[in-house]
């Protein structure tokens, strides 16, 4: 079954405010819901004035609670921006208030400008820590047993799927190499498309996730 779904930016429009943009964005989800879509995914992005979903997880937990039955979640977190455990503490506080409702899509970039990005973040490390700081995420959402020395709470036994999001090959490659749901942007690398699916489907590992690929495929709608 074809399930259709929503990336919203939560843009500000000329003339308006962040919080007509926050307000747009409840009613888009709204709108969304009642029409039978399947997700309604937020995304980060930093730094800019025409944007209002930098805080991603806040925003996501103000459009769950005005819907009822919508998938709501992040597409995504840029995940280099972030410790792993504090995004499955506040992703699993959202599937504590909101059960079986919450996706968290994760991204490689910094979802911004060089000189944000520092700001962002303690360090700018050169070493490319993503595979591993997926798994640290995954395994706080497990089923932790109550002596580990760090826990996610809430968070622990959660379970909150996590997709990798990508906008090239590499995404694509992680994604089948842990098993985990692809989501391509193909609004951003429509070219990239079919070889990025291609990859993904023929390199795909089953896992405790996924015994099968399931991707999804961005595009700009006007």
């Amino acid at each position: 079954m074809q399930k259709f779904s929503l990336l919203d930016l939560s843009p500000v429009p000329e003339g308006k405010t962040t919080a007509d943009a926050l307000a747009n964005t409840v009613s888009l989800a709204q709108a969304a819901e009642t029409a039978g879509y399947h997700r309604f995914w937020l995304a980060e992005h930093h730094n800019m004035p025409g944007i209002a979903s930098a805080a991603t997880a806040v925003v996501i937990g103000h459009v769950a609670g005005a819907t009822s039955t919508m998938r709501i979640g992040a597409g995504g977190i840029m995940l280099p921006n972030h410790a792993p455990l504090m995004v499955a503490e506040q992703f699993g506080t959202l599937a504590m208030l909101y059960p079986d409702r919450i996706d968290l899509g994760l991204g490689r970039a910094p979802g911004t400008d060089q000189l944000t990005a520092r700001a962002l973040r303690r360090n700018m490390s050169s070493d490319d820590s993503f595979p591993q700081d997926v798994q640290e995420l995954i395994g706080y959402f497990r089923d932790g047993a109550e002596d580990a020395p760090v826990r996610a709470v809430p968070g622990a036994g959660t379970k909150v799927p996590v997709w990798i999001l990508g906008s090239s090959l590499y995404g694509a490659q992680l994604a089948a190499y842990y098993g985990l749901p692809y989501a391509f942007a193909s609004h951003f690398a429509p070219a990239m498309l079919e070889q990025a699916l291609s990859i993904y489907r023929s390199t795909f590992r089953p896992s405790g996730t996924l015994a099968r690929p399931y991707a999804m495929v961005a595009a700009g709608v006007c």
